[in-house]
């Protein structure tokens, strides 16, 4: 099974929106084709994130995505690295990613390194669902 961390932004994503890379990707892991690796500080900035007022994510869907995500994600306690990053927020993500052997999936691939396991969510579509007609 092909591990997968995201990043806050494409879960927020893929909670707001009516369907989209992002959905089809939160849709990967609800199905078990996709193993959701996350650290409990990912877990912690995903309840942050999905209560913010503006986003208008009613609690009770709040709490099924997190949920799902302690049922049916893997708790990873990252190696913490120490290059330069854009966004220091952002550094769990990666660590999270590169300890797990997972793909890191994001909106914002520019405040990341450029490595390969790094993706935006339309590219990841295009490798990982290549013959689904989208």
């Amino acid at each position: 099974m092909k591990r997968v961390v995201i990043d806050t932004n494409v879960l927020v994503s893929s909670a707001i929106s009516g369907g989209g890379n992002p959905e089809r990707i939160m849709n990967g892991v609800s199905d078990k084709h996709l193993q959701l690796c996350y650290s409990q500080e990912i877990l912690d900035e995903y309840k942050r994130v999905l209560a913010y007022d503006k986003l208008k994510i009613s609690v009770e869907t709040q709490g099924k995505i997190v949920r799902a995500i302690e049922k049916t994600g893997l708790l990873i306690e990252p190696t913490t690295s120490d290059f330069p990053m854009a966004d220091e927020t952002d550094r769990v993500f990666y660590d999270t990613a590169k300890t797990s052997g997972a793909t890191l999936v994001t909106g914002n691939v520019k405040h990341f390194p450029g490595e390969s396991f790094i993706m935006t969510p339309s590219d990841f579509v295009k490798e990982h669902y290549p013959d689904d007609g989208q």
